[in-house]
């Protein structure tokens, strides 16, 4: 019982700080979900380019985003970059590492989706004079979008959860708070016990929200991608 009540003090002295820990996990997974999407249209765009050489280098990107471990990414731009001159804080270093990868993700769910689309509508658009960048605007990309809602808001989900390695380039999230708590009174497993609560509730949240959005844009007649 005693260590119950040592814990709860502890946990309601540092309460201020894991909640500043919280708004800024919710920062970062906010920031890197926009950030992506839009690295991600833009990837997923070059890829649709008629040239060949733009095709390659978008693909490469896609496959070494996509093969580098994030935690490599993030300590390779935080301890890397400073040897070159360059000191970027952690958030920027977060929001950076953590784009750059999202980005890659979302183009590929994109181009998977894409790949499930009925060309023949893209070709009348065509052959009624639309320009290619029309094209993608007001029909490719609003598609997409919709196909790969479920994939693209587990993406947000993994974010979320992706954003507790950023303790390890000096970001105070909510995880670098709940360490600096179990740290304190050596009372690890409560610690962890209570960020994993936490966020499981963030999850849910977004889950909830996923799936009605999901039912929202849904297109009838056509499996998400």
């Amino acid at each position: 019982m005693s260590n119950w009540g040592s814990f709860q003090r502890d946990l309601l002295e540092q309460m201020p700080l894991i909640l500043d820990g919280l708004v800024r996990t919710l920062q970062l997974t906010a920031v890197i979900s926009v950030t992506g999407l839009l690295m991600g249209v833009l990837v997923f765009y070059l890829t649709l380019s008629p040239q060949a050489a733009v095709k390659r280098l978008t693909q490469a990107y896609i496959s070494f985003f996509v093969g580098m471990p994030l935690i490599v990414l993030l300590f390779l731009m935080y301890y890397g970059l400073p040897q070159w001159g360059l000191r970027p804080s952690p958030f920027v270093v977060a929001a950076v590492g953590f784009t750059l990868n999202v980005g890659a993700y979302n183009a590929a769910y994109l181009t998977t989706a894409y790949n499930g689309l009925d060309h023949s509508e893209l070709e009348a658009a065509r052959a009624q004079g639309f320009s290619p960048h029309q094209v993608f605007r007001f029909i490719t990309l609003p598609q997409v979008l919709r196909l790969s809602v479920p994939a693209l808001t587990n993406q947000v989900i993994g974010n979320l959860k992706d954003s507790s390695v950023a303790f390890l380039i000096q970001y105070t999230e909510l995880f670098a708070r709940i360490q600096e708590l179990a740290s304190t009174n050596f009372q690890f497993f409560k610690a962890y016990c209570l960020a994993a609560l936490v966020y499981l509730a963030l999850v849910s949240v977004i889950v909830l929200a996923a799936r009605a959005l999901e039912r929202r844009v849904a297109m009838p007649g056509l499996r998400s991608a």
